[in-house]
C-alpha cells in the first residue's frame, strides 16, 4: 500500500488550529473562544499522538538493524528539535525582557519557567517529571513534542527487537502490550484514568496515544481489501458519526476527561474511518487548499502559536487596554499572524532541515 493521507493532514491542522484557540481563550472572554467546547480543545492533542503512531508504523514496518534503528531516531530528531530548540531560545530571550519591564508592565509568572525546566526543556525530557518541578514552563507545548520523541524511542526498539521472520506477527500483539502498561502505570501514579497529564505523565499520555495509532495501522492494513469496497454513502455516514462521537466528547470534555482512556478508542476510530478517504466529508476536505497548508504547516503552528498569543495579550490588552470581549475579532488577526510566521518557519526552519537531511542521504548512498 502506498497511501497519502491528505484528510488525516487536514484534521491534524484543524486540530492545531483549535489549540491555538484553547490558549486563546485564557485571554479573552467571547462566546467564540469561550465555550465548552474550545475550552476542552486541549484533548486534541491526543489525536496528535494517536495520528502520529499510525503514520509512523506505516512508514517503518520493520527497522532491521542498529544502525537503521539510529537513522529513523535521527530523522525524528531532525523534524522535531531544530524548530523547538529556535522556539525554547526565543522564550529565553522573551524571559529576559519580562525581568527588564517587570515594574512597567504586568507580568505573567503562572508558567514555571525555571533552570530546571530549561534543562528538562533542552534535552526534551519536560514531559517527566522531576523533582521540584511544578509545571510546564517557556514553550509550554514542548511537553508533547517530548512525549512523542520518548514514543519514538521505545517504537524504536521494539520494532528493531521484533524485526525478525519469527517475531514480526507478534508486533501488534506487544504494541498493545505497551500502550497498557503505560495506562497502568498512569493509573498506579496517580489513581485515575484522567490522561490531561503534561509535565509529569506526559510521557505515558504520548505513549498511549502512539501505540494506539500503531494498533490502528494494523487493523488498517489488516482489512484495508475489505473495507475499501464500502459504499461511499456508508463511509459517509461512518465519516459524519465520527465527528458527532468526537465533537460530543470533547462538549463534554470537563466530565469526560475524568475517563480520558476512552478517548484513545475514540481517536482510533477516527483515524482509521478517515484514513480510507472515501467519504464525501473527506472529498470536501481534502479539496480545500487553505486546510491543506495548515495541515502541512500544523507542527510549526503549534509550536509558535504560545508566543504570539502571549504577544498579542501584552500589546493589546496589557498596553492599549483593550477589553478581553475585543478577542470577538482580535482572534482572528491573532490567528493570521501565526498562520503567516507558521508558513515562515515551516519552509524556513522545517523544511531546510529536512532537504539538508535529503541531501546527507543522497551523499552517502
Amino acid at each position: 500500500m502506498k497511501h497519502r493521507f491528505t484528510v488525516l493532514d487536514v484534521f491534524r491542522g484543524i486540530f492545531a488550529s483549535l489549540v491555538v484557540f484553547y490558549h486563546m481563550s485564557a485571554f479573552s472572554d467571547t462566546p467564540l473562544l469561550n465555550n465548552a467546547f474550545i475550552e476542552n480543545a486541549d484533548l486534541f492533542v491526543d489525536f496528535f499522538f494517536a495520528l502520529s503512531g499510525f503514520v509512523i508504523c506505516y512508514s517503518y514496518r520493520s527497522i532491521d538493524g542498529s544502525k537503521q534503528m539510529t537513522g529513523f531516531l535521527y530523522k525524528r530528531l531532525i523534524r522535531l528539535y531544530p524548530l523547538h530548540l529556535l522556539m525554547l531560545l526565543v522564550f529565553l530571550a522573551v524571559e529576559g525582557i519580562k525581568h527588564m519591564l517587570a515594574g512597567q508592565v504586568q507580568i505573567n509568572n503562572s508558567l514555571d519557567n525555571s533552570v530546571v525546566t530549561f534543562i528538562t526543556s533542552l534535552f526534551l525530557v519536560n514531559s517527566i517529571g522531576f523533582p521540584g518541578v511544578r509545571d510546564i514552563g517557556w514553550n509550554m507545548v514542548s511537553w508533547s513534542i517530548s512525549a512523542e520523541l520518548i514514543s519514538y524511542i521505545v517504537f524504536a526498539l521494539g520494532c528493531f527487537l521484533l524485526s525478525t521472520p519469527k517475531l514480526d506477527k507478534f508486533k501488534p500483539h506487544v504494541y498493545f502490550i505497551i500502550a497498557l502498561m503505560a495506562a497502568i502505570l498512569i493509573y498506579r501514579f496517580t489513581g485515575t484514568t484522567r490522561l490531561d497529564y503534561t509535565y509529569n505523565y506526559g510521557f505515558l499520555r504520548g505513549i498511549i496515544g502512539f501505540f494506539t495509532g500503531t494498533l490502528c495501522f494494523y487493523l488498517f492494513k489488516l482489512t484495508y481489501n475489505r473495507v475499501i469496497r464500502w459504499s461511499l454513502l456508508f463511509f459517509t455516514m461512518l465519516e459524519i458519526s465520527a465527528v458527532l462521537l468526537v465533537v460530543f466528547l470533547v462538549l463534554n470534555g470537563k466530565e469526560m476527561r475524568y475517563i480520558g482512556l476512552l478517548f484513545e478508542p475514540v481517536f482510533f476510530v477516527s483515524v482509521f474511518i478517515f484514513a480510507f478517504q472515501k467519504g464525501y466529508l473527506s472529498l470536501v476536505l481534502s479539496k480545500i487548499s487553505l486546510l491543506e497548508k495548515i495541515g502541512r504547516y500544523s507542527y510549526s503552528i503549534y509550536m509558535v502559536h504560545t508566543l504570539f498569543i502571549s504577544i498579542f495579550n501584552v500589546f493589546f490588552i496589557r498596553i492599549l487596554k483593550f477589553p478581553p470581549a475585543a478577542y470577538a475579532y482580535l482572534f482572528i488577526i491573532n490567528y493570521l499572524v501565526i498562520y503567516l510566521v507558521a508558513a515562515w518557519t515551516y519552509k524556513n526552519i522545517e523544511m531546510r532541515f529536512q532537504q539538508k537531511l535529503k541531501a546527507k542521504n543522497s551523499y552517502t548512498t
